[in-house]
């Protein structure tokens, strides 16, 4: 399985957010989107950054609660790994563990942000296929009995 199914099946709507905002703002989308992390963009097609839950933790434990006030931009991870709606499910993992991160943005080849996978869709794909496997498998053992 690649990117390119994992995207098909939960759609290719990613959550942005400007460098200008605050980190209030942030937190809310976070909630209200039930979401762990933002992309960075300053038009929803190109990667400033990225932000995730835990940037959010990390500053307002380092700055207590004047970090909301803050803005994405002081904020976000600016080394943003990024995959390919060619990568395979197994790519994803490699690139989710090496680089211990939880949210990948998917790029097209201009580089232009056109999705994102989270761990949570890389489990839900890579489980679905071992189901398949093990009914196959199943149904294989049953006929030759």
């Amino acid at each position: 399985m690649h990117v390119r199914s994992i995207l098909e099946s939960k759609g290719a709507n990613v959550a942005t957010i400007t460098g200008e905002a605050s980190l209030a703002d942030a937190a809310a989308q976070l909630r209200d989107l039930a979401v762990g992390a933002l992309v960075v963009s300053p038009d929803g097609a190109t990667i400033a950054g990225i932000l995730s839950e835990r940037d959010v933790v990390r500053s307002v434990a380092a700055h207590g609660a004047s970090a909301l006030g803050r803005s994405v931009q002081s904020v976000m991870s600016t080394a943003v790994t990024t995959c390919l709606s060619t990568d395979s499910v197994p790519r994803l993992m490699e690139l989710m563990t090496e680089h211990r991160i939880r949210h990948l943005p998917v790029v097209g080849d201009d580089g232009r942000l056109c999705g994102i996978v989270s761990i949570g869709d890389v489990v839900k794909s890579r489980l679905g296929e071992l189901e398949g496997e093990n009914q196959a498998l199943a149904e294989y053992l049953h006929q030759g009995q």
